[in-house]
């Protein structure tokens, strides 16, 4: 698809706002609006930005070229399949879905529409810029850690879905090998779903990943150590900071790159270099989005065994 796009978003949330903002500023691309089942909040979140506010799907679907679902993850699936069904191309907050029947079913629409299907794991484009997606040698062992306090946001969906599925796309990006077993152990929140859950998932590698979440902490953290052979790097994600032992070079400077300091912009981007064909794949493919949907359903069926 070549000329300016038209892109919309679903959902008039914190993530909406984001996401209408970043068509609003990029190139080639104006935000045509934004759809949210309360009409108020669209127009909040698109009339500043000179798009149009919808609470009516197939209006907003006729509007736009690209559509962003910024949804609670519960609906993913069903405006998904509704926007591929009408042509659109389709940039899906993470979780790409709550199931994987539902997953593998907006896969199988995409590939049949011919539009493309992209998640937003953002988290890759940090460790790309800083290199570890090209590092010479596997990890032996990944400790990962993502804490924070009480939200509204999320909470049709587990810390684990919500939280861990970041840390559980990272290692899947890295280790290039399936997982064999997951274990995990949780505590569940006033909601009724985990809000804490601490998993160890091991590695055809030979690699052995230990993700600890919490939508209960009293402070945000977000930190990951990965060992290799050679030595270990650790990485700060609030800070944008690194330690690295290994003996491999990686991009001390990569906060400072347009990366670095935008990832959802370049995760955006990289959607719309796919949609014009400049680039071959997403930052993070419908394929990818599965496989971390499926180890994070595995954890949480592993919490469920353990209680």
């Amino acid at each position: 698809m070549t000329g300016s796009l038209r892109g919309g978003v679903i959902g008039a949330g914190v993530f909406g706002g984001y996401h209408a903002r970043q068509y609003a500023e990029a190139r080639g691309v104006t935000l045509a609006g934004v759809f949210d089942t309360h009409p108020d909040r669209a127009a909040q979140v698109a009339m500043p930005l000179g798009g149009r506010a919808f609470n009516d799907i197939e209006s907003f679907l006729d509007a736009v070229d690209v559509v962003t679902i910024a949804s609670p993850a519960s609906y993913h699936a069903d405006q998904a399949l509704a926007a591929i069904a009408a042509g659109k191309h389709v940039y899906v907050e993470k979780p790409i879905a709550v199931s994987v029947a539902e997953a593998e079913r907006m896969r199988t629409a995409a590939a049949t529409r011919g539009v493309v299907l992209a998640c937003g794991h953002q988290e890759r484009v940090v460790f790309q810029a800083m290199g570890l997606l090209d590092a010479p040698e596997r990890p032996l062992l990944l400790e990962a850690l993502r804490h924070g306090p009480p939200s509204p946001r999320s909470q049709d969906v587990s810390a684990v879905l919500d939280l861990m599925i970041h840390d559980i796309d990272l290692v899947l990006a890295i280790s290039r090998a399936d997982p064999v077993t997951a274990e995990g152990e949780g505590a569940l929140g006033p909601n009724g779903v985990w809000d804490q859950a601490r998993a160890e998932v091991t590695f055809e590698s030979g690699l052995t990943a230990i993700l600890d979440v919490s939508r209960l902490a009293p402070a945000r953290r977000r930190t990951m150590r990965i060992v290799y052979p050679s030595g270990e790097v650790e990485v700060d994600f609030i800070a944008r900071t690194f330690r690295n032992t290994t003996a491999f070079a990686l991009n001390a400077d990569f906060a400072d790159t347009p990366a670095g300091r935008d990832p959802l912009g370049a995760s955006v981007r990289g959607f719309l270099a796919a949609v014009r064909g400049e680039t071959a794949r997403p930052v993070v493919t419908a394929d990818e989005a599965i496989a971390a949907l499926d180890l994070a359903l595995a954890v949480e069926q592993a919490l469920e065994n353990a209680a």
